[in-house]
């Protein structure tokens, strides 16, 4: 019987309904019955001969073909143009095909180490896991899919690896990215005031020098420079050119900054603002390099913030940002601030996490502005504010401020049809006493005197941001002194704005400049006492203890370094190791102090102070923190308190290390 048993069953079917007719036919008709039973027959015979040929063809392919699978297999296996590699746990050579033995400068065998030829291909890293991955070995990059196998002894009893040569595409991915867009904007950021006290002569030759200094700069990095303004340049290069920027740590900053006023001994610096094109439009390429170099200006100018893979990094900093003499700023802003408060109903204030007396000091500054407006206002504290408590508590007994302060626990509901958030004394969210206010209340103003971070809090209606100011307090004391001309600042809110002042310059010793003590005569005017601010400042004898512990303990290193660590949890810990930081920073020798403390139980906080010869502000940046460049601090989660001492020791000693290379370097090209 044929194979294909379904056809020759259809065939029969059909062959005996012919059967049936011509039966029929031949009970009618005799002749014609006998010629369609003829017929019948030869078809009989021509289907039965047809399916035995189809059977034997069918047995002929089971023969030549299914048969030899296996050997079949085997070639495709030996010839792919792929390595085929199969390796033990202990990474040896199980089986594998011959495109390996093109690759290698050895004689495959088994049993052989992979590390033998391929060293660079870590399996230790990829076993039992299915994923790809790319090793180099001799500039060759090798593209890997690598899958677990299942053997009978174990579920990942071997691995099975196959590799490709993928050397052009790597190269191809590599012109692509190092040929992608990168926009700059480059700005002389103290054009006026380097300018100030010379003739034409002497600031044309200022100015050609440094258009000088940024044309050779560009031309050496092949790009192209357009001057759009007597301080702003526009420049484009291709990532690559970028890259040796990078490298070069953007000499640019230090070449410029030799180039002085030689009347005011004022040197010129640069702030620049870089984007490298990853999706975007060049216009919204443009707008994110914009941002950047508003970003560098924020954090105090002579800097460069790259923005890069979604990641914003830094590099300068070195020169202290220099106090605006003019006010005109201020006046402008607090005019903005008198409309936004005039158009809505309610006001909240809020400073950042365990406020101090700056924080406080400049939102009862702000709290002044809305109650001259007639507005409600709520200053808005969090849980942990220790160091403001006694002055807070007193505060509150007196008439008109029982319901001023707020617990952020408390703030529930917001009936307001247009309220207003202002942010005092800090820029980064997560920082803020009540983080999801910034979520609930659309227009947002944030007044702050720190050196601007790459996590800062976006879509602001308003930002005041003014790094070369001693502190909050002075900027909004600014503010109040332009609000209005009928503005009668009471007592006690000028004692704390007061306090605020000498709180962040360390007794007017530290970021002090013409407008710290204007804003200090006018709060002593409007009745600021400063025994009532002595008094706040008064420590009881346990926080004495723990200073003079900490002072015990601390250690000085090379380079200025001097270093300690307090390892109790106190309620007064972060005020403890401010005040630390500060005294150990008058010791002779010292450049810079860091105090390291135990701010809670998974949670270690750095105080860190400077002279100004280190912008503690970078190294802090490290550790996710920031502030200036002479008073920065960082918080860290879920590490022990040893590992941060030591990681501060490492990180302050290489940033020491690499400034002193790069000043050395640079008098070299001087």
């Amino acid at each position: 019987m044929p194979r294909n048993l379904n056809a020759w069953l259809d065939i029969c079917f059909i062959l005996f309904a012919a059967l049936i007719l011509t039966g029929i036919l031949a009970f009618y008709n005799l002749f014609v019955g006998t010629v369609a039973g003829v017929v019948w027959l030869c078809l009989l015979f021509f289907a039965r001969e047809r399916c035995l040929c189809r059977s034997e063809e069918f047995d002929h392919y089971c023969h030549t073909v299914i048969s030899n699978v296996n050997s079949v297999a085997n070639y495709a296996l030996e010839q792919m143009p792929q390595i085929i590699l199969m390796t033990d746990q202990a990474g040896r050579v199980q089986w594998f095909n011959k495109e390996l033995e093109k690759h290698i400068d050895t004689e495959p065998a088994y049993n052989m180490a992979v590390s033998d030829f391929w060293p660079e291909l870590d399996l230790e890293t990829i076993w039992g896991r299915t994923g790809t991955l790319v090793f180099v070995h001799e500039n060759i990059h090798y593209h890997t899919i690598h899958r677990p196998v299942a053997t009978k002894e174990s579920a990942c009893g071997l691995m099975a690896l196959y590799i490709q040569d993928a050397s052009a595409l790597e190269i191809l991915k590599r012109i692509h990215a190092d040929s992608r867009t990168t926009l700059m904007y480059v700005q002389i950021d103290n054009y006026n005031d380097v300018l100030q006290g010379l003739n034409d002569t002497e600031q044309n030759s200022l100015i050609f020098e440094t258009n000088k200094a940024i044309t050779d700069w560009v031309n050496h990095l092949e790009g192209f420079l357009r001057k759009v303004s007597d301080d702003l340049y526009i420049v484009v290069m291709e990532q690559r050119n970028l890259d040796t920027a990078l490298e070069e740590k953007f000499d640019i900053l230090d070449k410029v900054r030799t180039l002085q006023n030689p009347v005011r001994h004022l040197s010129v610096t640069l702030s620049i603002g870089v984007a490298v094109a990853e999706s975007q439009t060049i216009n919204q390429l443009g707008g994110k390099a914009y941002s950047m170099l508003e970003m560098a200006l924020g954090r105090g100018g002579d800097q460069v913030a790259v923005l890069q893979r979604g990641k914003t990094n830094f590099y300068g900093g070195k020169t202290k940002a220099v106090e605006k003499y003019t006010r005109v700023k201020a006046r402008i802003i607090s005019n903005s601030i008198h409309e936004i408060i005039q158009e809505s109903d309610e006001v909240f204030i809020m400073g950042h996490q365990n406020e101090d007396f700056d924080a406080l000091g400049a939102a009862l500054g702000v709290s002044r502005m809305a109650r001259q407006l007639k507005k409600p206002v709520h200053i808005i504290l969090s849980d942990f504010n220790t160091g403001i408590s006694k002055f807070t508590e007193g505060l509150k007994a007196k008439e008109g401020y029982s319901e001023l302060f707020l617990p952020a626990s408390r703030l529930i509901n917001i009936t307001a049809e247009k309220p207003v958030l202002f942010v005092v004394d800090t820029h980064i969210p997560h920082l803020t006493a009540s983080p999801d206010l910034l979520d609930r209340i659309k227009d947002i103003v944030v007044i702050d005197h720190h050196r601007r971070s790459s996590n800062f809090i976006k879509n602001a209606r308003l930002t005041y941001s003014e790094p070369a100011t001693s502190s909050t307090s002075e900027l909004v004391t600014e503010l109040l002194y332009y609000f209005n001309e009928d503005m009668n600042l009471p007592r006690l809110e000028a004692t704390a704005l007061y306090a605020g002042i000498l709180v962040d310059t360390k007794n007017f010793a530290v970021q002090t400049g013409v407008r710290t003590f204007d804003a200090a005569a006018y709060l002593r005017r409007c009745g600021a006492d400063p025994i009532v601010v002595r008094q706040m400042f008064r420590s009881d004898f346990e926080t004495e203890q723990a200073k003079a512990k900490a002072k015990a303990r601390a250690q000085m290193l090379p380079n200025g370094l001097i270093i300690t660590k307090c390892a109790d949890e106190l309620p007064n810990i972060q005020v403890i190791a401010a005040q630390v930081a500060d005294s150990l920073l008058r010791i002779e020798g010292a450049n810079a102090s860091m105090v390291v403390f135990q701010l809670s139980p998974d949670t270690v906080g750095i105080s860190a102070r400077s002279t100004g010869a280190i912008n503690v502000q970078v190294i802090m940046e490290q550790f996710g923190g920031g502030g200036h460049q002479n008073v920065a601090g960082a918080q860290i989660t879920g590490t022990s308190l040893e590992d941060v001492y030591n990681n501060v020791i490492k990180a302050t000693q290489l940033f020491i290390e690499e400034n002193e290379k790069d000043e050395s370097n640079t008098s070299a090209g001087c």
